[in-house]
């Protein structure tokens, strides 16, 4: 079994922000898979079902970005999950706007939802980063903004390649998602 999890901030102020870029990609699974998100559970709402014959949870946790790691433990430990089996989807402003990048493991590079999973399940766990680019000025007001159109379009195309992302970690293991999604570049 595996976990999808879609770090965002829940609340109509927060969507298509650039912080909700998880809960966008999940949305993206769940309409793809047909897996209704609708369950409140382990701080947050969930959604089950199955992709490429494995069963899947698909989560955003509504504690709000700073405290995911709650929502994510909880989840864990109901099911009895290894950090292995959670694929982490969220935003990632080192990198432009359509590109994405796989991991193993690793720091939480300044994201706050990232830090809070790291202390509360360890470092090692398959990450998806999304591109959301780099702030001209002030951090928060990038990170909450909203996409210009272009940006949005490319955005989307970055989500349908994370969800695909994910899958191929179910399918394939992580090495084989990173040499195939690493090199992505919407356009």
């Amino acid at each position: 079994m595996y976990a999808i999890v879609g770090l965002g901030n829940p609340g109509k102020e927060y969507e298509n922000t650039r912080h909700n870029a998880g809960y966008d990609a999940l949305d993206y699974i769940s309409k793809k898979y047909n897996i209704d998100i609708n369950r409140i559970k382990f701080k947050g709402i969930v959604g089950e079902g199955f992709i490429e014959g494995k069963k899947v949870m698909l989560l955003k946790p509504t504690t709000y970005m700073n405290l995911s790691g709650e929502s994510v433990r909880e989840l864990m430990d109901f099911y009895k999950l290894s950090p292995e089996e959670i694929i982490i989807i969220y935003d990632d402003i080192s990198l432009e706007v359509g590109r994405l990048r796989i991991r193993t493991k690793g720091s939480a590079g300044g994201h706050n939802g990232i830090k809070s999973i790291i202390s509360h399940c360890g470092d090692v766990f398959p990450r998806i980063k999304i591109g959301v680019g780099q702030p001209d000025k002030n951090l928060v007001n990038h990170v909450l903004g909203k996409f210009s159109k272009e940006d949005r379009d490319l955005m989307e195309k970055s989500l349908e390649a994370a969800s695909d992302a994910a899958v191929s970690i179910i399918k394939e293991g992580i090495q084989g998602a990173m040499n195939k999604f690493n090199s992505f570049k919407a356009e």
